[in-house]
């Protein structure tokens, strides 16, 4: 397997150091800060921990607190606030030197039938013949500031193609619409938690740059602070991660300094399997 994605499986298996409490290590993929989806996936995957087999996440809401540190571990304390005969909701709090950083609740199901329907999938090029996000021209990285430019050569465990590429040197004012295609860079087990756990981690990717599309800024500006303030995804269908899926996101409002956006997920045969929301905080410095 490849060994960035490989990392990234070992990062999503919290230790258990003592019952309903877990330990995680991060890793720095050049942010500031903890990167937000580990934080996202690691409390679920503890939680994952105290829920029998048969039920798997539906939803997650989560509120970001503080910045994490990369160099601390952080300790997810799990309260397992009720099991039902259907529905088990567990409480999530992550600590990290003494400070609570982060609170999510997160909602399991066991398996049921009912009505079905959903959104149509929009009509946007396949990930065929797009290009990387990540794969920007040398002479472009080169006028990028120095964190930046570490933050776009690293390798990544996910291949993400944009329908549309930004232009990281002058970025233009855009309706606050894109898709972009996402899947993992290798195959991966059958193991449907292990994919809801990837998509919650990859699910802090992009989103909440769609609120800045309008304004011709984005997340190489210098002047530009974002981060996120909260989060919230579910989980409609079961889905394979290691298969090309088209994030299709939208951003009805900025005010107040802070962002919203949201995104639909979909299966290259427009099936939807997830949607996600977050608000942000976005200050643009003169």
């Amino acid at each position: 397997m490849d060994p960035v994605l490989a990392d990234l499986l070992s990062l999503l298996r919290p230790e258990k150091i003592k019952e309903d409490v877990f330990r995680g290590e991060s890793r720095d993929i050049g942010t500031p800060q903890v990167f937000g989806g580990q934080v996202l996936a690691q409390a679920l995957a503890a939680a994952a921990q105290t829920v029998e087999a048969k039920r798997s996440p539906h939803s997650l809401h989560a509120y970001f607190l503080r910045r994490g540190d990369v160099g601390a571990p952080i300790d997810y304390e799990v309260d397992r606030a009720r099991d039902g005969a259907s529905f088990s909701n567990r409480r999530i709090v992550a600590v990290q030197e003494g400070r609570q950083i982060f609170h999510m609740a997160a909602s399991f199901q066991r398996v049921e039938t009912g009505v079905e329907h959903h959104a149509e999938m929009p009509d946007v090029p396949g990930p065929g013949g797009l290009t990387d996000r990540f794969d920007v021209d040398a002479a472009v990285l080169a006028q990028l500031h120095e964190k930046m430019q570490s933050y776009l050569s690293r390798k990544r465990p996910f291949m993400v193609r944009p329908v549309r590429q930004l232009d990281f040197l002058k970025p233009e004012k855009l309706e606050p619409v894109k898709h972009v295609w996402i899947r993992s860079v290798d195959a991966l087990a059958d193991d449907l938690l292990l994919h809801q756990l990837l998509l919650a981690y990859v699910s802090d990717y992009e989103l909440l740059g769609t609120a800045t599309l309008p304004h011709g800024v984005n997340f190489t500006s210098s002047n530009t602070q974002m981060a996120s303030l909260d989060h919230a995804l579910w989980f409609h269908r079961d889905f394979r991660i290691d298969q090309w899926l088209l994030f299709s996101f939208d951003s009805p409002n900025t005010s107040g300094a802070r962002g919203l956006a949201r995104s639909m997920v979909f299966t290259e045969q427009g099936e939807l399997v997830a949607s996600s929301a977050q608000e942000g905080l976005i200050r643009v410095r003169d």
